[in-house]
């Protein structure tokens, strides 16, 4: 009898007493789009009519881009910081790097091949240099009667 007292009471369960879930209310009260919130901020600013793009955002040609570029890199070569040159390009650090990265060219195959003929020349001009050093060297051991 004890346990009687101190046990919560049971609730009845939908299933087995035949009710369905459509019959029962829900635990709150459904929002229909009407009643939603608004889609505006609580700051009052107004929200982006494309979502994922900031307001402002200016969108750079190929050949704008370029000469941006070039104007940062002639600022630079004149003693400006890279920030500053930048800066006064109106870009920002993340756009100067993302747009120096896309026009980059890319390395082609040709470029290996001559890679390594210029180390091969590099190879026999070094060869024939040290060969006329050793002549040199002999002939002025000669002069000197160092022999």
């Amino acid at each position: 009898m004890a346990n009687e007292l101190t046990s919560k009471p049971e609730e009845p369960n939908p299933a087995s007493s035949g009710e369905t879930a459509s019959s029962k209310e829900p635990a709150r009260p459904r929002r229909t789009k009407s009643s939603s919130k608004a889609a505006t901020p609580e700051n009052g600013a107004k929200p982006n009519s494309k979502r994922g793009r900031a307001a402002g955002r200016k969108v750079y040609s190929e050949s704008e881009r370029a000469q941006k570029l070039s104007q940062i890199q002639k600022s630079t070569g004149d003693g400006a910081t890279l920030k500053s040159a930048i800066k006064q390009a109106g870009i920002s650090e993340q756009t100067y790097y993302l747009w120096k990265k896309a026009a980059a060219p890319a390395p082609q195959s040709d470029d290996l091949k001559d890679l390594l003929a210029l180390e091969e020349e590099n190879k026999r001009l070094k060869s024939l240099l040290a060969q006329r050093l050793r002549k040199e060297n002999a002939e002025l051991k000669k002069k000197l009667g160092l022999d």
